[in-house]
């Protein structure tokens, strides 16, 4: 396998998991653009390099050999590594993914550079740094507008009242009041609410915002509203 068709499958992996990361993060899930490019980056090397070892290290002799053997554990042993990364949070936010992909990927690093493919795994290494740090930004920038939101959890205590509809009408901006700003464009996509024992309502919501907004507007949006009694804002 010569080094370009070994470049051009780990572009076309890097490119593969970017449209895969694109879907997912316009659907607001846990695997985003980071994960899904590094992953497959990592993945397509770690088979080029089982493909190059039968190549390099099997002789005519020994046609059944596998020098991945070994280095297959490797990969297993790493992955339940980067498995104690990921964390689950209160609020149903998992985070670490990336962190464990990232762990996993730099085995894959290791196993090249021990087989002597070392130009891959040169070439890997940029196209993890560049998934990391350049592409989600550029994306972001020239993409969809829900990929430039991010995920707000917000809990408000409200004293008892009939008003709930007009409540998130008046976070969408979708209220006479606030109908006129179209800076806060916040989208909520869950809700869930719940009567305390001291005849108060507790909502809680999962709100999509945009990334150039503060957390402090979200929070005096929220304080502005009649009935509420007290917010609790978290960027997740």
């Amino acid at each position: 396998m010569s080094y370009t068709e070994t470049i051009l499958k780990l572009t076309l992996a890097l490119l593969f998991g970017l449209l895969i990361g694109i879907d997912r993060q316009l659907k607001h899930k846990p695997l985003g653009l980071k994960t899904c490019m590094i992953i497959c980056v990592a993945s397509c090397l770690v088979t080029v390099v089982s493909i190059e070892s039968f190549h390099r290290f099997a002789t005519p002799v020994f046609r059944n050999m596998d020098p991945m053997r070994l280095t297959a554990q490797i990969v297993s042993g790493v992955g339940f590594l980067g498995a104690g990364v990921i964390l689950r949070r209160k609020n149903d936010v998992i985070s670490g993914l990336t962190s464990a992909a990232l762990i996993w990927a730099a085995s894959g690093l290791g196993i090249a550079i021990g087989v002597g493919l070392y130009i891959e795994a040169f070439y890997a290494v940029v196209l993890f740094i560049l998934s990391i740090n350049l592409f989600p930004s550029a994306i972001k920038k020239v993409g969809p507008k829900r990929l430039r939101q991010r995920d707000v959890s917000v809990k408000v205590m409200m004293s008892p009242n009939s008003k709930m509809t007009e409540l998130l009408k008046t976070i969408e901006g979708k209220s006479k009041a606030f109908k006129q700003n179209r800076k806060r464009e916040l989208i909520v996509r869950n809700v869930k609410i719940k009567d305390n024992m001291d005849g108060n309502q507790q909502i809680d919501l999962l709100l999509s915002a945009p990334e150039g907004q503060y957390t402090t507007e979200i929070y005096y949006l929220f304080k502005k509203i009649d009935h509420v009694l007290s917010v609790e804002v978290e960027h997740l």
